[in-house]
C-alpha cells in the first residue's frame, strides 16, 4: 500500500485543470484505483455528472455555500470530495480551480481488478451490481470519508489512464428533481452502451 504499481501511473495534476464539463467527459475511460490493507481494487470510470458551483442549484456549493463539507470544493482541482448521502459515501473529483467550487461526481465504474474483494465488500456475486452506482462503487473500492480532500495524484486513492470511449452519451443528471431549472441541464455523461452505467433516461443523445 502506498506505492504505485509498475503498470498504473496516476494522471498528472494538470489533467484536472480543464473546464468541469470537459473534465467530466475526459474522466470517462480513466481508471479509478484504491489501495487498502485488504488489497487493491480498481475500475474504469463509465459515468459522471458535472456540478458547476455557485450558479448550479444542484451543487452543494450553490450560491457559494461554504461549509465544513464543501470546503474542499474551494481548493485546487484534483482533490477528492467525499460526502455521505443516506449512509452511502459518494466520491467526487474537485474541479474548477481555487475559489471556483465545482466538482465531478463519479456515478459508475466498470470493474477492472480486485473483483473478489469487491464481491466481499458488496455482498453480491454479479459483476454488474458491484459498481453500477455512486454508492456501490465506493463500497466496492473501499472509498470512505477518510479520503476527503486526498490528492488524486497520490496513493492510496488515484486516477490513471484507461481506455478512450468510442462514443459518449449525454443526458440530464439523476436525483435532483428539486433543483429548479438545474434539473434539466444535460450535465451527465457516460460511455455509450456500457452495461455498468447506473441507469438510463429517455432524454439522451450521443457525442460522436
Amino acid at each position: 500500500m502506498g506505492e504505485f504499481t509498475k503498470e498504473i501511473v496516476p494522471l498528472p495534476l494538470d489533467f484536472y485543470d480543464q473546464p468541469t464539463l470537459e473534465l467530466a467527459k475526459a474522466l470517462l475511460g480513466c481508471l479509478l484505483v484504491k489501495e487498502t490493507s485488504e488489497g487493491m481494487a480498481a475500475g474504469y470510470i463509465v459515468e459522471t455528472e458535472a456540478y458547476i458551483g455557485p450558479g448550479d442549484r444542484a451543487a452543494h456549493s450553490y450560491n457559494n455555500r461554504r461549509t465544513a463539507r464543501t470546503e474542499v470544493m474551494f481548493q485546487h482541482s484534483g482533490l477528492a470530495y467525499t460526502y455521505l448521502m443516506h449512509t452511502h459515501c459518494l466520491f467526487n473529483v474537485v474541479s474548477g480551480g481555487i475559489e471556483k467550487p465545482e466538482a465531478v461526481l463519479i456515478r459508475a465504474l466498470e470493474p477492472q481488478s480486485g473483483l473478489e474483494l469487491m464481491k466481499i465488500r458488496r455482498g453480491v456475486e454479479e459483476l454488474i451490481k458491484l459498481t453500477n452506482g455512486p454508492g456501490n462503487l465506493t463500497k466496492s473500492l473501499g472509498i470512505t470519508m477518510e479520503d476527503y480532500s486526498h490528492p488524486l495524484t497520490l496513493p492510496p486513492l488515484y486516477i490513471a489512464k484507461g481506455f478512450c470511449p468510442e462514443s459518449i452519451s449525454v443526458g440530464k443528471r439523476i436525483g435532483i428533481d428539486k433543483s429548479g431549472e438545474a434539473r434539466d441541464y444535460p450535465w451527465r455523461f457516460w460511455v455509450t452502451n456500457n452495461p455498468y452505467v447506473s441507469r438510463h433516461q429517455k432524454s439522451e443523445y450521443v457525442i460522436v
